[in-house]
């Protein structure tokens, strides 16, 4: 069993066939999905765990689908929305057991958007929610083109805001080099690897891989976004996260059932659902 670890589910570019998507993910054999609630801005965060919730349902009825969980979180561009009301409605969201984790939060310095200091502060904000609540978060972190200063700061933040918590969480769609790689390990992270590794240009990140523990790593599509190689350009969907983990498994060396087995095992360490 695969385990697609971060999936933008209720992007309306799935609205005509959300479920046959779900299907196929299921035939390909992806057993569970990590639905991302960031929706187009807080006002959305809701809707991945309205969409665990619809389809879990359906799931025990006896449809044939993967088991759904939640996140929600601001995205760093949308911080400039957050207001007490928000953090008040993220941490209901938090509370719920659909809800697993709390992102994608972080930083992005590569898009013109939120100003770096608002990101940071309304980083922390939200990290004392996830905190309180015992949640893993899933970090979106990238830096200037110029270089990975996002990643300094993100570090940063972690090391005084979150690092004593013990909580952990996902390094989501990985980019950066070995060297933040380890030290997202050595912070109790997972490094999530997504379609982008299997690009002709991405030998980098795929050297990355290779050194990665096993027990260190995740693998996702970032759906509808990222499309593996094979597809790129198309609509990226669950079923597609079988690229992702070939290549990632012929990076470490090994087959994919192996790499399956470990990253699942590595997602219900990290979120242990029951």
């Amino acid at each position: 069993m695969l385990i697609d670890s971060h999936a933008h589910l209720d992007s309306p570019r799935y609205a005509d066939d959300r479920q046959a998507m779900l299907e196929r993910a299921f035939e390909a054999g992806v057993g569970a999905v990590l639905s991302i609630g960031i929706g187009e801005g807080p006002a959305e965060m809701h809707q991945a765990r309205e969409l665990c919730r619809k389809f879990n349902a359906k799931r025990e009825a006896g449809a044939k689908l993967p088991r759904l969980f939640a996140s929600a979180g601001v995205y760093p561009h949308s911080t400039p929305e957050i207001d007490d009301a928000v953090l008040a409605k993220l941490d209901e969201l938090l509370a719920e057991p659909e809800v697993i984790a709390c992102g994608e939060i972080g930083l992005d310095y590569y898009h013109e958007g939120a100003p770096h200091d608002l990101q940071r502060a309304m980083l922390i904000r939200q990290l004392e929610v996830a905190a309180a609540r015992k949640r893993p978060i899933l970090i979106h972190c990238r830096g200037t083109k110029e270089g990975t200063d996002a990643w300094q700061d993100l570090f940063d933040v972690l090391e005084e805001h979150w690092r004593p918590t013990g909580l952990g969480g996902v390094m989501h769609c990985f980019g950066a080099g070995y060297d933040e790689a380890r030290r997202s390990l050595d912070m109790g992270f997972l490094v999530s690897f997504a379609g982008n590794v299997t690009y002709p240009k991405a030998q980098p990140l795929r050297d990355v891989a290779a050194k990665m523990p096993l027990d260190g790593i995740l693998v996702e599509t970032d759906a509808p976004w990222l499309a593996p190689a094979e597809n790129r350009g198309k609509r990226n969907e669950p079923a597609m996260v079988v690229e992702t983990a070939a290549v990632v498994a012929a990076s470490m060396g090994m087959g994919v059932e192996e790499l399956a087995g470990a990253t699942t095992a590595n997602f219900f360490r990290l979120f242990p659902t029951g």
